[in-house]
Parts: C-alpha cells; sequence; structure tokens
C-alpha cells in the first residue's frame, strides 16, 4: 500500500501508464462518455466525490502540460479552480460540444459526483524533462 497520494489502483495504473499527449478526463456524472473509452466511475452518491479533490488527487500524479474547459463553464467557484488548478499551464476553453468530442481520444474518463454544471476538464499529459 502507497503511504500517501492516490490510493485508486485502476486510476494510478491509468495515470502511471499515460505517454506524453495522452488525454484524461476529469468529470462530472453527466458527462457522456464514448463507446470505448475507460470509465473510472467514482461517484457513489450526488455530490460524491466532489470534483476538486478528485481533479487534485489526479494532478498530484500526473505531469501536466495542457488543461481543456468548457465555454460554459460559469460558475464562480469552479472558474477559481480553474484558474488555480491550470496557472502554470496552457488552458483552452472550447465550446461543451467541441470537449465532448475531445473525450472520444481519450484514454479515461473519470468520473466524479460533482453536480456543478461544466465541471469537466480534459488534461493532456507533458513529460517531466
Amino acid at each position: 500500500m502507497r503511504a500517501d497520494g492516490l490510493w485508486h489502483p485502476r486510476l494510478l495504473e491509468i495515470i502511471t501508464s499515460l505517454g506524453h499527449g495522452d488525454l484524461l478526463v476529469v468529470a462530472d456524472p453527466g458527462l457522456p462518455v464514448p463507446s470505448g473509452v475507460e470509465v473510472v466511475d467514482l461517484v457513489w452518491r450526488r455530490g460524491e466525490p466532489a470534483f476538486l479533490p478528485v481533479l487534485e488527487a489526479v494532478l498530484d500524479e500526473l505531469v501536466l502540460e495542457h488543461a481543456t474547459v468548457a465555454h460554459e463553464a460559469t460558475d464562480p467557484d469552479l472558474l477559481v479552480v480553474f484558474d488555480e488548478q491550470f496557472a502554470d499551464v496552457t488552458l483552452d476553453r472550447v465550446p461543451h460540444a467541441r470537449l465532448k468530442k475531445l473525450t472520444r481520444r481519450a484514454r479515461a474518463v473519470v468520473r466524479t459526483g460533482e453536480t456543478t454544471p461544466y465541471a469537466n476538464v480534459v488534461l493532456r499529459a507533458g513529460v517531466p524533462f
């Protein structure tokens, strides 16, 4: 067992297997997942787990080079999270329809219980050198 960090075995396996440019999505439970894209379904009831702690746990394990969120995300608390979490990488804001198309190329979608509209982010893996 790990002393700290992410403990979900499958999610940790996915993150550590990502190559440069691979996509991982952290999403609310309403985001449609394209056929053939793996789902790590963490949701166990409305609001649980919340988006932010899941995103933070993923980002603690991932070398990130780029993030994409939906233009339609207007919740002030969510926007603060996006600005804080992605201050050091390029953050694109695209129409939600385009974000959903990006999920077709994702290695996996991590589904949270978050009920804030458009609490979804496409993360692109980078390299540590």
